[in-house]
């Protein structure tokens, strides 16, 4: 339990207070007492703001729902609904046309595309792994992966692999950089390029490319032009995310989370592991200098452009406590310290620059339509003052994974025109969502079948539109969801090409490896120039976007309700097992095929909101649940039976808090704020810190 101290009229856990006036405040030129006066009058002043916020999310679910009450079992008619809709406030009016503007934006995100990591902020070693995932070996990541057929053969080099390693990179050098050859051998007509003293640099779509040269090397000894490996520039930017990813409950874990992004911000976070029995320290790559066929020297960034994503307006946090002994939102709390953090990287307090701009970059999630988004705009002109920076130093990236948002997609992005630096889509939060909006209008489809349902291709369709009609094309990233499989990189590979064919100039990738793969997709396809291409599309209208994925008429066989039950209640277990009892945000969770996927809280949010939906409709009962956990339970701790501080839920039911939490985000589910799990996950594992 922490132990609260007076500062200002707010009572701040005595961790937090120390971590701000001894670490984050000291080089910031920002006086303590001045700091907590300050923040103290921005909670004042948005704190109720935020609540007011939050119920008109539930006056507005509450008049939806009792919409569908009234009309059950009657066609959905668009034009009355979004009559309706647009009469209770949910839908707003278009904005007229207009351009976002912007400025001081870095060209990772403005005038460049490649793949983007998401990155729990708890952990230090996959934070440094992260930043430093901006160059990446292609040998190693088709090596070591099944991005090309087979797998190395015996413990030491299997020269028959790395064979195909080499002509696989070999073609890809011929597509992207034609002659390269000649800049190795000194012919005439070699592309333009530059040199190190490692080897060759080219650049390509605007990303850049090494040619590592080196007769000495294994590899490279054995090669005609004695190329030991090629690296690619890869991870371009990285969310360094508080939010979905992480298990963040209590002030201590908040300033484990700050601690670890103020090491980015001045450059010195570390860590030390152990290593095939040996010591090894990771810290965050310098930069990388250049000649340059004039003999001018460069640099270019040895580190991902990195954000921080604060967590949204919903939950609130025990770490500060307001004047009425009510707990502090956590999304402000989140705005104020994450943007007095960044002031020692934009005061050049640090080793680095993170943005050479002046920039922060914030990410904003789970934000209800454009009245939610200008209040996260008016919170940053406060925080812009209380720190003394200028107005739309704090930038800000919209996640479009809600469904008013989505609605109201151009409203919303008109609200932050001035400072908005991405807007992303999040298939898994906005089918969650979806379902929960529309809770009361029937049973939903499949889960499986979600994918390629109407309404989800006009999502993904319509933000990209709207970001180019908005102007977001050389200024801002429209970024695409994640690749959630990270050991089926010949499936990404054949399949997230569609992210940059849709002019999308970033999307999600679940490692560096996978960095590495994704951005030779970013070689092949010329972004700028598609999007070029799509601004002259005219935008969706709303029909298919609010058409509302019921499953009308479908009669399940008892074998598809019961696989249907399992494979949601063996994710949930899967993932709840390991946020409730070690505090893991994040981590590759093996599904009902035992196949690893990259899981966060929106996983969960799909899963728990579908099986609620099936509950209130009668598709399932109570039993039938209940009998899908107990069954997913056992398998479970079979899939974790490696692991020594697991703790079984098979045979514990009534004294596991995790198995407990899992049921009631089902049970729950229909009540819950949004669909969303963090008030469940949070309370319980709060009591299971509390029991020790």
């Amino acid at each position: 339990m922490s132990t609260y101290i007076n500062r200002a009229g707010l009572q701040v856990a005595d961790t937090l207070a120390g971590f701000i006036e001894q670490n984050a405040l000291p080089g910031t030129g920002i006086d303590a007492n001045a700091f907590w006066a300050s923040a103290a009058d921005l909670f004042a002043r948005f704190a109720p703001e935020n609540a007011a916020l939050l119920a008109k999310r539930e006056d507005l679910q509450a008049k939806i729902d009792a919409w569908h009450i009234e009309r059950a079992g009657k066609p959905l008619d668009q034009a009355e609904y979004q009559a309706f809709l647009r009469g209770i406030g949910y839908l707003v009016p278009e904005p007229a046309p207009f351009q976002v503007d912007s400025t001081n934006i870095d060209e990772e995100l403005a005038t460049m595309a490649g793949p983007q990591l998401v990155v729990p902020i708890l952990n230090a070693r996959f934070l440094l792994n992260a930043a430093n995932a901006r160059w990446g070996s292609l040998y190693d990541a088709l090596y070591g992966t099944d991005a090309i057929p087979g797998v190395p053969a015996g413990k030491g080099y299997d020269a028959e692999r790395g064979a195909q390693v080499i002509a696989w990179a070999r073609a890809f050098l011929d597509n992207a950089v034609p002659g390269w050859e000649k800049a190795l051998t000194g012919e005439a007509g070699a592309p333009e390029h530059a040199t190190f003293d490692k080897g060759f640099l080219f650049k390509h779509n605007g990303l850049h490319i090494e040619v590592i040269v080196d007769r000495s090397h294994p590899i490279g000894a054995t090669d005609p032009l004695g190329v030991a490996d090629v690296i690619l520039e890869s991870a371009l930017t990285t969310i360094c995310d508080l939010e979905d990813s992480v298990a963040v409950v209590d002030a201590e874990d908040k300033v484990v989370a700050y601690s670890n992004w103020l090491g980015l911000m001045k450059g010195d976070l570390e860590d030390t592991f152990e290593k095939n029995g040996a010591p090894m320290t990771r810290r965050l790559n310098g930069d990388r200098e250049y000649s340059a066929s004039s003999g001018a020297t460069f640099t270019l960034p040895g580190r991902s452009l990195v954000f921080v994503r604060n967590v949204g307006h919903l939950m609130t946090t025990p770490a500060v406590l307001l004047a009425d002994g009510s707990e502090a939102p956590e999304g402000i709390l989140d705005g104020i310290v994450t943007s007095l953090i960044a002031l020692h990287d934009l005061k050049g307090n640090g080793r680095f620059r993170n943005s050479r701009t002046g920039s922060i970059y914030i990410v904003k999630p789970k934000m209800h339509g454009p009245e939610e988004c200008a209040f996260a705009d008016r919170l940053f002109d406060a925080i812009e003052d209380m720190l003394g920076v200028a107005r739309y130093t704090i930038k800000i990236g919209v996640m479009d994974e809600e469904r008013r948002t989505s609605a109201n997609l151009a409203a919303c992005i008109e609200a932050v025109r001035h400072r908005v630096m991405f807007i992303n889509t999040g298939f898994l939060d906005r089918t969650g969502d979806e379902m929960h909006t529309s809770m009361r209008a029937g049973a939903m489809i499949r889960k499986g079948d979600m994918k390629s349902s109407d309404w989800i291709a006009s999502y993904e369709d319509r933000n990209v539109q709207i970001g180019l009609a908005c102007g977001l094309s050389g200024k801002a990233q429209i970024g695409k969801g994640m690749w959630a499989a990270p050991d089926r990189m010949a499936d990404m590979l054949e399949q997230k090409i569609g992210h940059p064919k849709t002019g999308a100039n970033t999307a999600w990738v679940p490692s560096p490896t996978a960095a590495t793969l994704h951005a030779t997709h970013y070689h092949s396809v010329d972004v700028f120039a598609r999007q070029a291409e799509r601004r002259a599309e005219g935008i969706a209208s709303l029909d298919r976007l609010l058409t509302i994925p019921v499953a009308a008429g479908v009669n399940w066989s008892p074998e598809d309700i019961r696989a249907e039950l399992d494979n949601n209640a063996q994710g949930i277990l899967g993932y709840v097992v390991r946020w409730i009892d070690q505090g893991i945000g994040c981590s590759k969770v093996p599904d009902i095929h035992d196949i690893g996927l990259m899981e966060d809280r929106a996983t969960l949010r799909i899963s728990s909101q579908h099986m609620a939906n099936w509950l209130l409709h009668g598709v399932v009962s109570a039993a039938d649940i209940d009998a899908a956990f107990t069954r997913m339970a056992a398998k479970v701790d079979a899939q974790n039976a490696g692991d020594p501080l697991y703790r079984p839920m098979s045979g514990n039911e009534a004294t596991s808090l995790a198995y407990q939490a899992a049921r009631a985000l089902v049970f729950e589910g229909v009540s819950q704020p949004s669909g969303y799990t963090e008030p469940l996950l949070h309370a319980y594992r709060a009591k299971l810190k509390a029991a020790g």
